[in-house]
């Protein structure tokens, strides 16, 4: 009998599914959307600002909540304890992302009715998230199932790897997180760059995410430059791209003026550390390598910007 499972993650949700085991899942976060049929499922969190804030109003509303030693989210402990879960998992990689394990294991101690085992995820690069993968995938006794998913998403980076094996063309390429304040990608992101062909800028693999100067873009001046946003889809990253475009010598970047310009869905793929992180490779495949790679996620999961 498989045990009942609550994620307050959107990745993880994507790993329980991914390993088959959707129909044990009794209960989701409030950001967790795929697959599509999980939003039937009851909602255990919510976060505590307004979701239609700009990328400036959401930085500081953080901060502030951060500041007072609050939680940027909650968990919602009665319904958590009318789904009586066996399992619960969460992360601990960043406060700001998802419901954190500190929040998880305060709220629901003594709370439920049985003890329920608590999973929490922390990965900080590519061999993290598959590790992380086949940790759930013990924990939830489909051990096979996670061995096999790791290797075919192994088999999908090993043919990138392998058709790129002797390019020798590697533009350097800067991935934004946020835009109001400018923030760089880490963790993952230049790894998955890297595995893509391109030579990540202003970060370093396996560390956090940072604030930058827009001085700092401007020297760097990358060969390609990618907006993803952490939560952001296409439409809502569109919105704010104005906030770029005021900024002094932002035409004069080579990246724009080589219409090498790119929005892509960072909520849906770069900021999920799950399976579809390997989709966010090949994103970044079809990006820098166009000639050589075509996936299919044009149009939805990346658009070329153009002023």
């Amino acid at each position: 009998m498989q045990p009942k499972i609550i994620s307050l993650l959107p990745a993880a949700t994507e790993i329980v599914c991914a390993l088959g085991l959707e129909k044990s899942l009794v209960g989701r976060s409030h950001e967790c959307d795929f697959p599509e049929s999980v939003k039937q499922l009851p909602v255990c969190s919510e976060a505590n600002f307004p979701d239609n804030l700009s990328s400036s109003a959401i930085d500081v509303k953080v901060k502030e909540i951060l500041a007072d030693a609050l939680s940027v989210y909650s968990v919602k402990r009665e319904v958590i304890k009318q789904l009586a879960p066996d399992v619960v998992i969460t992360q601990s990689q960043c406060e700001v992302c998802a419901v954190s394990l500190t929040e998880v294991e305060a709220d629901l101690e003594n709370y439920l009715d049985k003890p329920a085992q608590i999973i929490s995820l922390q990965p900080n690069n590519l061999a993290d998230i598959l590790n992380d993968i086949q940790t759930v995938a013990d924990a939830l006794n489909v051990t096979d199932a996670g061995k096999d998913l790791i290797e075919d998403l192994n088999q999908r980076v090993d043919i990138i790897r392998h058709k790129l094996k002797f390019n020798e063309n590697k533009p350097t390429v800067a991935c934004v997180e946020w835009l109001e304040p400018l923030m760089i990608s880490g963790n993952w992101v230049p790894e998955l760059v890297s595995i893509a062909g391109g030579i990540p800028v202003l970060t370093e693999q396996g560390k956090h995410s940072s604030y930058i100067q827009w001085d700092d873009l401007c020297l760097a001046d990358p060969d390609i430059l990618v907006i993803m946003p952490c939560g952001f889809p296409i439409e809502r990253t569109l919105k704010e791209m104005d906030v770029l475009l005021a900024l002094p010598g932002f035409t004069e970047l080579r990246a724009v003026k080589n219409n090498a310009v790119y929005i892509a869905d960072g909520n849906q793929y770069f900021n999920r550390p799950g399976p579809r992180i390997v989709d966010s490779i090949e994103i970044l495949a079809e990006i820098i390598n166009p000639k050589q790679f075509i996936f299919g996620y044009e149009g939805a999961g990346w658009i070329k910007f153009s002023l």
